[in-house]
């Protein structure tokens, strides 16, 4: 009897605990009192108090990792903490090559959706699609679920297979592909009809500005200055390549300016003094970050036409910051201004002619074709 009551005093005094304005003390416990403000004891309190109590094993590693990654993800969908085999993923995503199935996503309200199947890569292959809905991976289901833990979930060993549920227009299909080692050009570009140059750019990546220059190049010995640059379901990438890219086709003058807390915003700049070329920026609503940051320039500026759809909204920088241990933090340390100290961050960028598509014809690149077309005219 002695032993029920005093578990209960135990139990009554640990919830008495939590409670904000009420300090207790059980016979084997110690929790301090802590306001609303509560400060780094109180977390130090509550991992002490875990190690102390809690029946199984767990480590000291899992522990912080666990409430760093928790402490970032708290502040937005793009803050992150990365352990040291995650952050190898992230440092070879950046320089364009990792083990996949080959798709870009992003995360929706609940779920996780496919940006865009990477062209030549398993993914397109099976069949995936812009747009596809993930409702889980092998068996997990994504509803809450991160967009750095769906990524962890799809990448894997090479020659592994991934689960997928897909929701497509309201249907649930079933996907079981293997996984491969994926190498990433994100530029592509041709001739079309009419001396029209054509370069797809598929994300900000550290080769994204070189890339686009052997095209300009090719372009410049074909005397081609008509072009239509595509951003479409192109989901970001790194800064610098957005103002280096932005830069090529931006008279000389602001590309975006960049505002950290309590200070003043930073200008980058274009140096060209008379772009040669004429332009048609095709984006629509998964054209993101970077692409905002092209897209944003190129308007303010009145570099060339953008014809599509609204673009997705992201607004916000994010730092890479490497730990001595090999991990990484991702945090997000400023907002980005478009050339005329606009915001777009929850917004995105109007084109200048909207445009939709339908299933089966790409009418957005047809408009930009035509704009081309009367220009030459």
């Amino acid at each position: 009897m002695k032993k029920k009551l005093l578990s209960i005093l135990i139990s009554i005094a640990i919830t008495l605990s939590m409670l904000p304005g009420i300090a207790t003390a059980s016979p084997l416990y110690d929790i301090k009192i802590h306001r609303e403000e509560a400060d780094l004891e109180l977390v130090i309190d509550t991992y002490n108090f875990i190690k102390e109590t809690y029946p199984f094993e767990i480590s000291d590693k899992d522990l912080s990792e666990t409430a760093l990654k928790a402490m970032l993800n708290s502040l937005d969908p793009y803050s992150d903490y990365y352990t040291k085999e995650e952050a190898a993923d992230v440092y070879m995503n950046i320089f364009g090559y990792f083990t996949g199935i080959g798709i870009y996503i992003q995360k929706s309200e609940e779920y996780i959706d496919i940006i865009n199947p990477i062209e030549g890569t398993e993914a397109e292959k099976a069949g995936l699609l812009a747009g596809d809905i993930i409702m889980s991976i092998d068996g997990k289901d994504t509803k809450d679920m991160t967009l750095d833990e769906a990524s962890k979930l799809i990448k894997g060993t090479i020659g592994t297979k991934v689960k997928l549920v897909i929701q497509r227009k309201g249907k649930k299909l079933n996907f079981e592909i293997t996984r491969k080692e994926i190498t990433i050009n994100p530029v592509k570009y041709e001739k079309l009809a009419d001396n029209i140059g054509y370069i797809k750019l598929s994300e900000f990546s550290k080769t994204s500005s070189y890339e686009v220059k052997k095209a300009l190049y090719y372009f410049q010995t074909e005397k081609i200055t008509k072009i239509i640059l595509d951003v479409r379901n192109n989901p970001g990438g790194l800064f610098d390549q957005a103002v280096e890219i932005s830069s090529l086709f931006v008279q000389r003058g602001p590309v975006v300016h960049v505002k950290e807390k309590n200070s003043a915003p930073v200008s980058y700049f274009s140096t060209i003094i008379y772009p040669d070329k004429e332009l048609v920026l095709l984006t629509n609503e998964k054209s993101a970050s970077a692409s905002e940051i092209l897209a944003g320039a190129i308007k303010d500026r009145k570099a060339g036409t953008i014809v599509g759809k609204k673009t997705f909204g992201k607004g916000i920088i994010q730092n890479m910051i490497p730990l001595l241990n090999g991990s990484l933090i991702k945090i997000t340390t400023a907002e980005y201004l478009t050339p005329n100290y606009i915001s777009i961050h929850g917004i995105g960028i109007e084109p200048d002619i909207i445009v939709e598509n339908t299933e089966d014809k790409d009418l957005q690149l047809e408009k930009a074709i035509e704009i081309i077309k009367e220009s030459i005219e």
